[in-house]
């Protein structure tokens, strides 16, 4: 049942209550009122019928000082002569409760009768005929004779006004409370809207409309409740939105990987088939076991990265107060044999807070990126600085630059901006991955800015305590030159990257 029904059945099913009740106590109490008036009319009555038969016995004649039978009967009858239209009925009885004299249609019943004593009154509410009388009782004492007086007084009309009050209550009620189920049904259509229209969202939602939304319709509880389911939506909605992105960047990464494995393997499989079903000569024999070599090499480079990145995701680090010096004294070292590439080097003295060989991780990889992406000849520079709250270091190549609807993506494993030439230097996408969580280790963030054909700047703020983290600005941050700039026409000015490009 809908709950505008419930509430509709439970206001009938109150009011009907309230009404019959409160409906049977106001008859009830009109009636008992009505009717204690006319017992104390009947009462009064019977005393001025007692006080009229003892003048009337007075004057009757009498034998021997003692009032007759026939002379009572004949009082009686005077008596409701007297009365008539009065509907009163009367009865005379001797002392041994024989009755004397009895009006036509007086009722035969003795019980008041017999309850009727010396100086009381006593009456009884009965019924004869299909009317209702009250019936009273008294001793009259006169003339040395104790006799019983009673009388019934007609009240019908009092039990019939109650049975027409009941009546018309019972309409007034019925037409009341078709009133009431109209009123209350648009009342509560009213106050349920809230309800209904949450519901609707609800059923949205579950149907795969995220993006729908209860329009608030009140400002009372369900109104809070409709801006509580709102912003509840607004959450769920991005938390969908985030497992999506995962599951998509899950299948993404499946995908990628299962391409990056298959083309070595199969250079891989290829030369070894080779090898193994022809005899080749020494020079064919060289170039397809390089080939399987450099493959191999390649495949374990990737195994390394990827166990680096699982390795990551999952470390915490304690990070250990280290120069700046020893991360550019490592690069100079590690690429001092590269012949294709000019490493310029230049830093300020300093000190970051930094676990050293992920650091190290870091720097390389982002050498490593600039140099494949740096023509013949070309300069790369590694510049570190002492910035407010940290220790900027900074990776600047004029290469072929990354478009910038690639800049969102470049940080995935697996993406490769140019996939042709990543691959013909044994890259598989993975190096910034790594640099990413490494740096997220170190409550830091890489920032990218970059312009196709002039070249990329990378660079990373470490925090000069490790409770402190800076937030960097991203690389345009600071325009002194930093040494000079390679032989050749000079670059032009770079457009300035805001904060979303980060990744």
């Amino acid at each position: 049942m809908r709950f505008l029904y419930k509430i509709l059945l439970w206001t009938i099913i109150i009011m009907a209550a309230a009404f019959g009740v409160s409906g049977y106590f106001f008859v009830n109490f009109v009636f008992q009122t009505a009717l204690e008036r006319e017992v104390d009319q009947a009462l009064d009555g019977s005393n001025i019928l007692r006080f009229a038969f003892e003048t009337a016995a007075l004057n009757a004649p009498t034998k021997y000082g003692v009032l007759q039978d026939v002379a009572i009967e004949q009082i009686g009858a005077k008596l409701e002569v007297g009365g008539q239209g009065s509907g009163r009925l009367l009865r005379l009885s001797d002392e041994d409760k024989k009755a004397l004299y009895v009006s036509e249609g007086f009722t035969e019943d003795t019980t008041l009768l017999q309850t009727i004593t010396e100086n009381s009154r006593s009456f009884q509410v009965t019924s004869a005929g299909g009317r209702y009388y009250i019936q009273t009782g008294i001793m009259v004492s006169v003339l040395n004779r104790y006799l019983y007086l009673e009388t019934m007084e007609d009240v019908t009309e009092v039990f019939e006004e109650r049975a027409m009050g009941f009546k018309l209550y019972r309409q007034v009620t019925v037409v009341m409370l078709g009133v009431s189920a109209v009123v209350m049904f648009m009342i509560g259509t009213f106050l349920t809207r809230p309800i209904r229209i949450l519901a609707r969202a609800t059923r949205k939602m579950a149907a795969g409309d995220y993006g729908y939304r209860a329009r608030q319709v009140s400002n009372d509880e369900l109104g809070r409740l409709t801006q509580d389911f709102n912003s509840m939506a607004n959450v769920l909605e991005g938390t969908i939105g985030e497992l999506q992105g995962e599951i998509q960047a899950r299948e993404d990464f499946i995908a990628a990987f299962a391409h990056e494995l298959k083309t070595p393997l199969t250079a891989i499989i290829g030369y070894a088939d080779l090898l193994r079903s022809r005899e080749l000569d020494d020079e064919k024999h060289f170039l397809s076991s390089n080939y399987i070599y450099t493959e191999g090499k390649r495949l374990e480079n990737m195994s390394f990265r990827l166990l680096d990145i699982i390795v990551t995701k999952r470390e915490q680090i304690e990070p250990q107060p280290v120069s700046a010096e020893t991360f550019f004294r490592h690069l100079e070292d590690m690429f001092a044999g590269n012949r294709e590439q000019r490493l310029q080097v230049s830093f300020e003295v300093g000190t970051v807070y930094a676990e050293v060989n992920l650091i190290k991780s870091v720097l390389s990889n982002l050498v490593d990126n600039a140099c494949k992406a740096s023509s013949s000849g070309g300069v790369v520079e590694v510049s570190g600085r002492i910035v407010e709250g940290g220790y900027e270091f900074r990776v600047q190549d004029y290469g072929v630059g990354i478009p910038e609807e690639e800049l969102q993506r470049v940080t995935e494993a697996f993406y490769m901006v140019d996939k042709s030439r990543s691959r013909s230097r044994n890259g598989a996408g993975l190096g910034l991955a790594l640099c990413v969580e490494i740096l997220r280790l170190h409550e830091s963030e890489l920032w990218i800015d970059s312009v196709v054909d002039e070249g990329t700047c990378m660079s990373f703020v470490l925090p000069d305590k490790p409770d402190q983290p800076e937030k960097q600005e991203g690389c345009e941050r600071h325009e002194e030159a930093e040494g000079p700039k390679p032989e050749g026409p000079e670059k032009p000015g770079r457009s300035k990257k805001e904060a979303a490009n980060e990744v």
